[in-house]
């Protein structure tokens, strides 16, 4: 038996990004899809990006903390951000059930192969995320991840790709949303009689619209963002 699993992350309002990524993984085929969380904020589309989200079959959604932010309200520190006000008011309040369902972590075993999915490393509580590694090396997601138990775990938050080997193998595909180019990553794992193969896939997309929409739609902290999270990207 032959399982394909698309993984991808940080999606964060970029729906061409998105709409992108579904239509080659369509093109390849696959059995099941699992986002690591923040389908929502930052980029212009946070509800067109959750509503084409939400209708995608066999599509395993974790709970990011932008996600998180949505469902069950903003930490004190970020009550004022005026950036978390405006998404949040771009959504639907009757969405927020629905996206407080999803689990922070997910774990399955595929023909002996222990995959572990999440947003970022857990507090004890498991209900938050610990401080990213800007720098992550082995021993740090070690450190990070020592209470999981897996043979690949997936995750994002910290937008970089990485792929690095310690006592499992933790992959971050990179941000599908927030990148210096038009260019959305995404992962192709395929489990086969016990053994696994992963490919790192992106694909090219046209971000003139999602560029426009930051001014059309008055995206609060716009410049902000665009520096900070596409390379200073500005309309044609």
């Amino acid at each position: 038996m032959t399982i394909r699993i698309a993984i991808f992350t940080d999606i964060h309002a970029n729906l061409p990004a998105l709409q992108a990524t579904l239509h080659a993984i369509k093109q390849e085929g696959c059995d099941m899809m699992v986002h690591t969380g923040d389908v929502i904020s930052i980029g212009p589309y946070p509800a067109e990006t959750l509503d084409l989200f939400l209708q995608q079959p066999n599509l395993t959604a974790i709970m990011g903390n932008h996600d998180a932010y949505f469902a069950f309200g903003p930490p004190e520190w970020a009550k004022e951000d005026e950036h978390l006000h405006w998404t949040h008011q771009m959504l639907d309040p009757q969405l927020r059930s629905l996206v407080a369902r999803w689990p922070y972590r997910v774990q399955q075993t595929i023909e002996g192969v222990r995959l572990t999915f999440l947003h970022y490393g857990l507090t004890p509580e498991g209900d938050n995320f610990l401080p990213i590694v800007q720098e992550p090396t082995p021993a740090a997601m070690d450190q990070l991840f020592k209470d999981e138990s897996a043979d690949l775990l997936f995750y994002g938050h910290h937008h970089p790709f990485s792929d690095m080997l310690g006592k499992a193998r933790y992959v971050n595909p990179g941000s599908l949303g927030c990148y210096t180019h038009a260019i959305a990553r995404y992962a192709m794992l395929t489990i086969q009689n016990g053994r696994y193969t992963l490919q790192h896939k992106s694909v090219t997309y046209d971000d003139s619209e999602l560029l426009r929409a930051f001014e059309q739609r008055q995206v609060a902290e716009r410049e902000l963002i665009l520096q900070s999270f596409f390379g200073g990207r500005a309309p044609a």
